[in-house]
């Protein structure tokens, strides 16, 4: 099976959603998934999946706080190592598919050039399927791609002030 690549990106809610959804789906389907999840580095009901997925393997290359403004040196070093993992991790030959959480904030805030993610996009073995999530993809990044989901916001919940909630935001 060939492997193509995936970027789910825009403002609106559920492109970690859905690549934990294709993920479940390749798991039941007996195909081996990693997921590295940028910037996220705080409990989320998404670490339990191999519980449930023996097949499934979640990393967070993040720190427990978010990044506001410009990112600290731990965040930087954090999210580096990070994309090392990933690049072993693809080029390993034991996933069929990798996601990439979050990684398109990660290259907005600068922590990695264009220059990477080319390398690690020109690394990917032909049958892996690499997903990419999170706001702000580069154009460059969405042309690259042979998929790419926009989510739009329409109308969101939060603006009534309501919280992120457990299992459905985190």
């Amino acid at each position: 099976m060939r492997g193509y690549v995936q970027v789910y990106t825009g403002d609106g809610k559920g492109k970690t959603t859905a690549a934990l959804g294709l993920s479940v789906r390749a798991a039941c389907a007996g195909l081996k998934v990693f997921i590295g999840q940028f910037l996220k580095g705080s409990e989320t009901s998404e670490l339990k999946i191999n519980e449930f997925f023996s097949n499934i393997e979640i990393v967070q290359y993040g720190t427990p706080d978010f990044v506001f403004g410009k990112p600290r040196k731990d965040q930087i070093e954090r999210a580096k190592k990070g994309l090392d993992d990933a690049q072993k991790r693809i080029s390993s030959g034991e996933y069929d598919i990798v996601v990439l959480d979050e990684l398109c904030v990660a290259i907005h805030l600068g922590f990695f050039s264009r220059e990477e993610i080319e390398a690690l996009l020109n690394s990917k073995p032909e049958h892996v399927e690499l997903v990419i999530t999170g706001r702000y993809a580069p154009e460059w990044l969405m042309e690259r791609a042979d998929l790419v989901t926009e989510m739009r916001e329409v109308k969101h919940y939060y603006k009534k002030g309501i919280s992120a909630r457990k299992g459905i935001e985190f």
